[in-house]
């Protein structure tokens, strides 16, 4: 049981902070795995074609492809695994060097970003990593412009509890205590959507700023 345990928590580590060869492989699964969520999500920012928008915890990069479909925006990604930077400034140089994706090194908690600089965010599968999410959505709401919207993806906590992996250092919180703590963060319209079917389909946070 230790060897299960241990590896179980190795899994979890990855998960929360692709590194090394290990996190290459966790983020190419996490790409397909996370795609039909992402894609939902990236459709519920509702954008224009010329805003700022940004992935922050972008992983193995899917959210950004998707982005960067999206012609005239301009795309911002904070990752904190510098395994996963470094991917990204690979796998995109060419849309780097046209000043179409602007990459940092950040943890949601304190965003690299100036006030009121985006559009919209998406950002799925994450929250579970972020100690203080009261922080962490303010830093969110601050980079927003007036009437800015956040998109969260998160797995269904009840279900999530059952995959044994999540036992090591994921934060599954409730749904309702998310929605509470977005709406103190200064967000004025929440909406749940579900992507996917049955009892394990994603939630799917649409959060709006309100307009000044």
């Amino acid at each position: 049981m230790q060897l299960v345990d241990r590896a179980l928590a190795g899994l979890a580590r990855q998960l929360g902070d692709p590194t090394g060869f290990a996190g290459r492989l966790v983020g190419r699964v996490l790409n397909r795995g996370n795609r039909s969520l992402v894609v939902a999500a990236v459709a519920a920012m509702e954008c224009r074609p010329t805003s700022d928008v940004a992935d922050i915890g972008f992983g193995g990069g899917v959210g950004l492809d998707i982005l960067l479909d999206r012609e005239g925006t301009v795309v911002h990604g904070v990752e904190m695994s510098e395994t996963m930077l470094a991917e990204a400034r690979r796998r995109f140089a060419n849309d780097i060097a046209r000043g179409r994706l602007r990459l940092y090194t950040g943890r949601m908690e304190s965003l690299p970003l100036d006030d009121s600089a985006l559009d919209a965010i998406i950002s799925t599968n994450t929250v579970y990593f972020v100690p203080d999410l009261a922080a962490a959505l303010r830093e969110l709401a601050r980079v927003l412009r007036p009437g800015g919207r956040l998109v969260l993806g998160i797995g269904d906590p009840d279900q999530m509890t059952k995959m044994p992996f999540t036992r090591h250092g994921f934060r599954l919180r409730p749904v309702g205590e998310l929605v509470s703590a977005i709406r103190e963060a200064g967000f004025v319209q929440i909406e749940d959507r579900r992507v996917g079917e049955g009892r394990r389909a994603f939630h799917l946070l649409v959060c709006d700023l309100p307009v000044i």
